[in-house]
């Protein structure tokens, strides 16, 4: 079997809410996500998706995905999909760094193998746990009482966890936690993600202030060393993302207990198989995990279901479900949340099927 064919499909991804806000007076209203497909000589197609949150966020924008693509389509051509570590390897030799415009490369392939195979992604990654698995709702930045509404409103809709977003006054992030405390029943759990939007001195502020509350705390500084230095300085639990996106960052993180859960993003990795490995280490090192993306709609979310279904329960720390966020489907068969909870497709591949009116022609087709 050999790629004999890439496109790739610009779409815009507008908000329920209408914006969504974070640390640093931080916002989009939109997201431009990037849809790539993969067709084979044996009459098999695969689909991925890249959808980063903003240029302001990590080093990736909807613009690079599609000029890396570019850039990396002439090495792929003739390639076997189904060879993931091969086409890694290859997509690392021909494009240093750039690991978003890679994610989206490599979750078209892992489809085209479970279609191959005639196994859904879940199975090839390990084996499906249980029936489903338990999201979280991310909580945008506004008012403190607003926030706490917002959390009154998801409980109902099924959401038992909740991540907060605050990085910005500590004065006004305290009131924001102790608001959305309020709110808690049990079971639930609280995450306040300042995504690294506070200084030190700020976030040592606002760790003592919420001392006696049950919150994780989540990446409050920009940089590892400064996480590191709150993290010594709290007994919160504590979670880190912006700062871990290598297997090296990982495996240092560990050896200095910089973190009790951590938040692996397949894009931010450069795709499932290396998430796979990131998951299959945290699995063997016994740390809770968050798994997601940066964000996206029915394709990524889907590949999220199946990433985190093949993940033992008791490491599922939560996961999301970017397209109940999102007011377009780009996508039939994607997974859609029941009580807070959400399942992979027990379909080959990752069980989608664009829709092609929504996504429109192709913004580049390599052959």
């Amino acid at each position: 079997m050999k790629i004999k064919r890439i496109r790739a499909y610009q779409v815009d991804l507008p908000l329920h809410e209408g914006s969504y806000k974070w640390s640093g007076g931080k916002s989009v209203t939109t997201f431009d996500s990037t849809v790539v497909e993969i067709e084979t000589d044996a009459g098999i197609t695969g689909y991925g998706e890249v959808c980063p949150l903003g240029p302001f966020y990590l080093p990736a924008y909807g613009n690079g995905v599609r000029a890396g693509i570019i850039e990396l389509g002439q090495h792929l051509l003739g390639e076997d999909p189904r060879q993931l570590q091969k086409l890694n390897r290859l997509m690392d030799a021909a494009l240093k760094g750039h690991a978003y415009v890679k994610s989206g490369i490599d979750m078209a392939c892992w489809d085209i193998l479970g279609k191959a195979t005639k196994l859904p992604v879940a199975e090839l990654m390990g084996g499906r746990y249980g029936s489903d698995v338990c999201l979280y709702r991310a909580i945008s930045q506004e008012a403190p009482e607003a926030m706490a509404q917002r959390v009154a409103g998801y409980r109902a809709e099924g959401y038992k966890r909740f991540q907060l977003k605050v990085g910005g006054d500590p004065a006004v992030d305290i009131a924001r936690i102790f608001a959305v405390a309020e709110q808690l029943q049990p079971g639930d759990r609280l995450v306040a993600d300042a995504n690294t939007g506070w200084l030190m001195h700020d976030a040592m502020r606002v760790v003592k202030a919420v001392r006696d509350l049950d919150v994780y705390i989540e990446q409050p500084c920009l940089s590892y060393e400064e996480c590191l230095s709150i993290r010594k300085h709290t007994d919160h639990p504590f979670i880190l993302d912006e700062a871990i996106d290598t297997i090296d960052c990982l495996l240092r993180a560990h050896a200095d207990q910089a973190m009790d859960v951590v938040n692996l993003k397949i894009s931010k990795f450069g795709g499932l198989t290396k998430l796979k490995q990131a998951r299959d280490l945290c699995v063997s090192l016994g740390i809770a995990m968050t798994l997601e993306d940066s964000w996206g709609g029915d394709i990524i979310t889907a590949a999220i279901a199946h990433l985190a279904q093949s993940t033992p329960p008791e490491l599922q720390f939560s996961s999301t479900d970017f397209n109940s966020y999102v007011s377009v489907s780009i996508a039939e068969g994607a997974p859609k949340r029941i009580n807070g909870r959400m399942s992979a497709s027990s379909a080959p591949g990752l069980g989608v099927q664009p829709r092609m009116d929504v996504l429109g022609k192709p913004v580049l087709d390599l052959h």
